[in-house]
């Protein structure tokens, strides 16, 4: 097993350094390397053998969710390129955005109440989803020109938009086991 841990994620597993990736070639490639290092593999080996198995594979897997993520793809990048985040307390400034959130949050609030709740949430939905692409088109565009205080924004933008997706699926369960 000869792996090398100072390499960065899409060197690890063979791919350009850039927002856009093959997920096939992501995914095939995951699979060889989780296929050489799974730690069954190495049962009979010594000790150092074993541990640096379970680490391999630790960060293969780890890798391959950031690079398979869009949000977390694009973090990485910019921690690439030396951009730091503090999750504590980092958050979009930009007025239009945060009014736009709370239009947002405020529709998902009123769902419940409306005549077809299912039609209201996926109203909601589509609208976060354009949204959410926007960013990420947004990203993609600050990211290539180089403006990486502009990348970083849309990437704490993308935050938000996140929980929203993650709130709109709550609620889609949460009113399917009602309506049954």
């Amino acid at each position: 097993m000869n792996l090398d841990f100072s390499q960065n994620h899409f060197e690890l597993f063979g791919l350009p350094v850039g927002f856009e990736v093959d997920a096939g070639a992501l995914a095939d490639s995951y699979r060889a390397l989780q296929a050489q290092l799974h730690p069954d593999r190495f049962a009979t080996a010594d000790d150092k053998q074993r541990r640096l198995s379970v680490q391999g594979a630790s960060w293969v897997n780890e890798a391959y969710q950031t690079l398979k993520d869009p949000m977390r793809r694009a973090r990485y990048l910019l921690e690439l390129r030396g951009v730091t985040f503090n999750d504590e307390s980092e958050t979009s400034s930009d007025p239009g955005f945060l009014m736009e959130q709370m239009e947002l949050r405020e529709a998902l609030g009123e769902v419940r109440e409306a005549a077809d709740p299912m039609a209201a949430l996926d109203e909601v939905g589509d609208r976060i989803l354009a949204l959410d692409r926007a960013l990420t088109d947004g990203f993609e565009q600050a990211y290539a020109g180089d403006d990486l205080m502009a990348a970083k924004d849309a990437v704490l933008k993308m935050k938000f938009f996140r929980r929203l997706r993650e709130e709109v699926e709550r609620l889609e369960a949460e009113l399917e086991d009602e309506l049954a």
